[in-house]
């Protein structure tokens, strides 16, 4: 069956994070080919792209775009005008996990644990006294549209709050500020569509203070550990909390969902990733082999929910 299955794999693109998708989609395209799908792969951040993923009569598309313009829902919505099936989650599902801003909204409205925030939007006034009187000491500045920690910055000094959130300015004109929970990094993959599993929660180490770009993809630089260490209660809500947003904001195929779990065990939401790092080393993928899930079957397993989803759309 798989000789008859098309899949373009869509990497390196036009964001900060293109080398990272570059890297996403070799692997992920030698790990399908060995599973015996037919592969082509189209570089969507050169001229011409979408007349090549038109010509390669794809029968499905695997995304391996990080960040804007791949995983904010554009992407997505060029392949439902060119009615091609993807893996992954849908545009408003992309648009909602990509915008840190929104998808905390849809936290606190639904009443998952997050960390307390304010926003504030380029070319407007903000008050950093009453910002650190609401959230505390210590925060954590992200731009709302960027991924892999780009322009975040964790400030322990109040009177280094406005560097900071000019600085994520730079990278988008709406910032995120957040109370700084301190505990252990918790990631959560999750896995499906109308039925979505949490694979096994991961522990991030980071070599740096915080898991940031450096952290994330030069080797060595952090540590997975497979479960993570924390009590089974805060196991299970990691778990719980992933899947839930998961569904929350309308997830399919995949997502990974990053938490905190503090010294006293409470576990808070921080965000929701639609296209995580797909490497074989990458965090989702390491946590799907410790549940006995291999690289090349997750890839395989993706593509089968991708037109699982695209045939119930269509009735």
């Amino acid at each position: 069956m798989h000789e008859q299955k098309r899949v373009v794999v869509l990497l390196g693109g036009r964001s900060a994070e293109r080398e990272v998708s570059l890297n996403t989609g070799a692997q992920v395209a030698s790990a399908l080919s060995e599973r015996g799908f037919d592969v082509v792969t189209v570089d969507t951040g050169v001229p011409g792209f979408v007349s090549e993923i038109e010509s390669s009569h794809a029968d499905v598309a695997f995304i391996c775009l990080h960040g804007r313009f791949g995983e904010d829902g554009t992407v997505q919505g060029l392949l439902e005008l060119l009615d091609l099936p993807y893996v992954g989650s849908g545009v408003l599902a992309s648009a909602l996990a990509m915008n840190k801003v929104m998808s905390k909204h849809f936290y606190t409205l639904a009443g998952l644990t997050t960390p307390a925030y304010v926003t504030v939007k380029r070319g407007l006034p903000y008050d950093v006294a009453a910002i650190t009187a609401e959230l505390g000491d210590k925060t954590v500045v992200k731009p709302a549209d960027e991924g892999s920690s780009v322009g975040m910055t964790i400030v322990s000094d109040p009177a280094r709050l406005g560097e900071a959130i000019e600085f994520a300015f730079g990278f988008d004109p709406l910032v995120l500020v957040e109370r700084f929970e301190p505990g252990a990094e918790v990631t959560v993959g999750v896995i499906g569509n109308e039925e979505p599993i949490a694979l096994p929660t991961l522990e991030i180490v980071p070599q740096n203070a915080f898991y940031d770009y450096e952290s994330k993809y030069v080797p060595g630089m952090s540590r997975h550990i497979i479960p993570a260490r924390v009590s089974e209660d805060a196991r299970a809500e990691c778990q719980r909390l992933a899947v839930e947003a998961h569904r929350l904001l309308g997830c399919t195929g995949m997502s990974r969902s990053d938490t905190i779990v503090t010294p006293d065990g409470d576990v808070f939401l921080l965000e929701t990733n639609t296209i995580p790092g797909m490497t074989k080393t990458s965090l989702l993928p390491d946590a799907a082999a410790a549940a006995g899930i291999p690289f090349p079957e997750l890839c395989e397993r993706l593509v089968g929910l991708a037109l699982e989803e695209w045939a119930s759309r269509r009735g």
